[in-house]
């Protein structure tokens, strides 16, 4: 059986790690997505479950109580968390269990999980940061700005204050998941 491996993604929004994560996950089979829960409502043709585990501010505050969430964060105006027992179990399993979330949940993560690897993805520069978000359609300017804002305050902290222990350039999709998937590949021996 493989050893088991939790890979933390953390990018700004935009920066293509959820793209890289598809593409993984098609050639890893013990390659296991973790569901975030978050207060945000849902996108598009998100469902509950799939994507995201879906709650209002007072059910998650509940599961914040309960001390149900290995990390949770506010962000962009709502919360977001990780259930602690999904992870334990398939690490047992020997699976790989990908989490994505940002750099305050990565040190949350890290008290619990000091094994944890971090991979932080990064765009090749700001202004392309800035055209993937705007291409989206799904954001305010004042959304983009602030998301703009927080990347560079994600970047910082992942650089000089975070335990990440990769950090990949998406500049070409395919490149970078080669990368990541070598690094995979290292990390499981």
């Amino acid at each position: 059986m493989s050893k088991g491996l939790i890979l933390v993604f953390s990018a700004a929004s935009g920066a293509g790690k959820s793209t890289i994560i598809t593409e993984l996950k098609k050639r890893i089979p013990t390659m296991v997505h973790s569901i975030s829960a978050t207060t945000r409502k849902p996108r598009g043709e998100e469902k509950n479950g799939v994507e995201y585990f879906f709650y209002s501010v007072e059910q998650f505050k509940e599961l914040i109580a309960n001390n149900e969430f290995i990390e949770w964060a506010e962000v962009h105006g709502n919360f977001y968390g990780t259930p602690r027992t999904f992870i334990d179990q398939q690490v047992a399993e020997g699976n790989i269990v990908v989490l994505d979330i940002d750099v305050q949940g990565k040190a949350q993560l890290d008290r619990m999980y000091p094994e944890a690897k971090g991979i932080f993805i990064e765009t090749p520069s700001w202004e392309i940061l800035e055209t993937r978000l705007r291409s989206r359609g799904t954001d305010t300017d004042e959304a983009i700005a602030i998301r703009l804002a927080n990347a560079r305050k994600e970047q910082e902290i992942a650089r000089f204050e975070g335990k990440y222990d990769y950090f990949v350039v998406n500049d070409d999709l395919a490149e970078a998941v080669n990368k990541i998937e070598r690094i995979i590949q290292i990390e499981q021996r």
